[in-house]
């Protein structure tokens, strides 16, 4: 090994940390695995700026050519028609919901904020359209305007000044935590890597709640193809097995990602509806939104001090 090496992470955002050697935590009234079921409705553009960068898992999904039809109407389905079968199947079973919105999705479809805000949803900032992702392509100036003008329309629309922060397609550059956390964010839920929230060591520093892209109904049947009844069981096979690990072990969290053009469809839903009800036959489960998990794993750990010359 060279001199030069040393062990460690590639990056000062956070420590390793083993799951198993961590302090203990635990969920109001001693529950011990969290589900964060997580909303999106979501703004896609028939045509976006040159410069804008979309997730490029999308691109040519139903051939290379412009204007895309299909695929623009496909998502805009789940607007118009696959959102108010989730929210049907979400009301039989009254559980919170964090709800990822784009704030071009407040402005143009503000009927659809206010379905969710009537039901109590917690609604978290999701960058401005669909089509537009955070990349390391944006200057330091255009990815702090992205930001903030996303978190200002979706404080204005919730009506609450303290909001998370679910990017778009996940889509960050070496900047943007940092950026969140200087701008307020009450948590950020980009990274899928830990079964616990955990701190960034950022000035200040920031909670990150895991969003598992495993459970997301985007990721499985959108892009690996699964079955609606593979999806359905694969998730409620996660369930039963963070249910263990957390019984036996440390308290544990899940996210359940879901897009109205997925899983609102009519073929697809009564999958949902069978993962709800299995989650509730399940013991030591806490439903809740986002900002409710990151403020009880912050009422439980010491917030880091942030690295020497993190600015």
């Amino acid at each position: 090994m060279s001199d030069k090496r040393r062990p460690g992470m590639d990056h000062d955002l956070y420590p390793y940390s083993s799951i198993l050697t961590r302090p203990q935590l635990s969920w109001p009234g001693e529950k011990r695995l969290a589900i964060w079921v997580v909303l999106h409705l979501e703004q896609w553009e028939l045509q976006s700026p040159a410069s804008a960068i979309r997730d490029a898992r999308f691109k040519g999904e139903f051939g290379n050519f412009f204007p895309d039809y299909r695929t623009y109407s496909t998502r805009e389905y789940g607007n118009r028609v696959g959102i108010f079968r989730i929210l049907d199947v979400l009301d039989r079973y009254q559980i919170p919901v964090t709800v990822a919105a784009n704030a071009a999705l407040c402005d143009a479809r503000p009927q659809l904020i206010e379905e969710c805000l009537k039901r109590g949803y917690e609604i978290a900032a999701h960058g401005s359209h669909a089509t537009r992702m955070i990349t390391s392509k944006m200057s330091r100036t255009q990815e702090e305007d992205y930001i903030h003008q996303a978190m200002a329309t979706v404080r204005q629309n919730s009506g609450v000044e303290q909001v998370g922060w679910i990017g778009q397609d996940f889509g960050e550059s070496p900047r943007t935590p940092q950026i969140l956390s200087q701008a307020g964010v009450d948590y950020l839920g980009d990274w899928p890597n830990d079964d616990q929230p955990y701190w960034l060591t950022l000035d200040p520093p920031l909670v990150s709640l895991p969003y598992h892209v495993e459970w997301d109904d985007g990721t499985l049947m959108a892009l690996r193809q699964l079955t609606a009844p593979r999806y359905g069981q694969m998730v409620r096979e996660a369930a039963d097995r963070l249910q263990q690990d957390a019984t036996d072990g440390p308290a544990r969290m899940m996210s359940i990602g879901l897009h109205p053009w997925v899983v609102g469809q009519p073929q697809r839903v009564r999958y949902l509806d069978q993962i709800l009800a299995h989650l509730q036959t399940m013991d030591g489960l806490w439903f809740a939104a986002g900002r409710d998990i990151a403020a009880s794993f912050r009422n439980q750990t010491v917030m880091p001090e942030p690295p020497v010359g993190q600015k």
